[in-house]
């Protein structure tokens, strides 16, 4: 994940340790001594706030790096950096945070891919394909968003590019209903691997949410074990807004996996500790550019030096 944190033209971003220096004006001598100033820990909380990080990972950072400095263990800015890295990697691992894949004992694995239009859900879907293709696997893709007609080509043109299996239905058609044919037809095919979109759903709006919901169901009908994973992709450059989807999708559908992508275009990328936070889900991927190759696992401790460091 070395490229995390770098604009689009690969100008690096300031990283949140040289916002931590200027906070205090380049002297971090007043985070590092035994007696800790207030004002600054006040002001690197709001700091981490600012970088989507969410009230209670900032204010357990900020208690951390206290208790730290009053005990002497941090004296240089290098051990305040990797207490600082360290703490990030301490809440991404708490909890629900095993970014493995889970997998089906016997038969296809199926995985649901839900989240709003912009997200990059079918990006996503393309690159996550290739990959398991990549691995030897057979794959499914099926369009499930129905709603625009551009959205079933999309599907169509990654699936052609990757070489893999295709379902769709006709624009307008019902979404569970293609999202059954796919989980049948995958099994019919003996494939290993069945990815279902979905429509880029407004999480204010109830209906699709329900819409949601009775393909959740309509794919266990036809296998009762399944979907193994739900992934919803979020924009990492909509801050504190991805969470609030986070929330509203979680509570329609049983989210097992967050995706997070867009990192390459956002300084802001606390919001993957806060939504991790308050889901208890893990982070699975991380969409770091727009080619097939720009998707990485998750891994809490890179993802925590990258961070402070990039």
């Amino acid at each position: 994940m070395a490229r995390l944190f770098r604009k689009k033209d690969d100008v690096p971003k300031r990283s949140l340790w040289q916002r931590v220096k200027d906070l205090v004006k380049t002297d971090v001598g007043v985070l590092l001594r035994g007696g800790v100033d207030e004002g600054s820990l006040e002001a690197l909380e709001e700091l981490l706030i600012e970088s989507d990080f969410g009230v209670p990972t900032s204010l357990a950072l900020v208690a951390e790096v206290e208790r730290l400095a009053k005990r002497g263990d941090v004296k240089t800015e290098a051990e305040f950096k990797d207490a600082l890295a360290a703490g990030v990697e301490r809440a991404l691992r708490h909890g629900n945070s095993d970014p493995a894949l889970n997998v089906a004992a016997s038969g296809p694995t199926v995985v649901l891919v839900i989240g709003v239009n912009g997200a990059g859900k079918t990006t996503f879907i393309g690159k996550f394909a290739a990959d398991c293709k990549a691995r030897g696997q057979r794959v499914l893709l099926g369009a499930a968003d129905t709603f625009r007609a551009g959205a079933i080509d999309q599907l169509r043109v990654w699936a052609q590019r990757s070489d893999v299996d295709f379902v769709g239905g006709a624009a307008g058609s019902d979404p569970a209903s293609v999202a059954f044919d796919a989980v049948d037809a995958g099994i019919t095919r003996g494939v290993d691997v069945i990815i279902v979109d979905t429509a880029g759903r407004l999480h204010t709006s109830d209906d699709l949410m329900t819409e949601l919901r009775k393909i959740n169901r309509v794919i266990a009908k036809r296998l009762p074990t399944a979907p193994h994973e739900v992934l919803l992709v979020l924009d990492g450059t909509i801050g504190q807004n991805a969470l609030a989807q986070a929330r509203t999708f979680s509570a329609a559908v049983p989210v097992t996996g967050i995706v997070v992508t867009k990192l390459d275009g956002t300084a802001k990328g606390g919001i993957v500790v806060a939504v991790h936070e308050a889901l208890n889900v893990p982070i699975k991927f991380v969409g770091l550019g727009e080619q097939v190759g720009d998707l990485a696992p998750f891994d809490a401790a890179e993802y925590a030096r990258e961070l402070v460091d990039s």
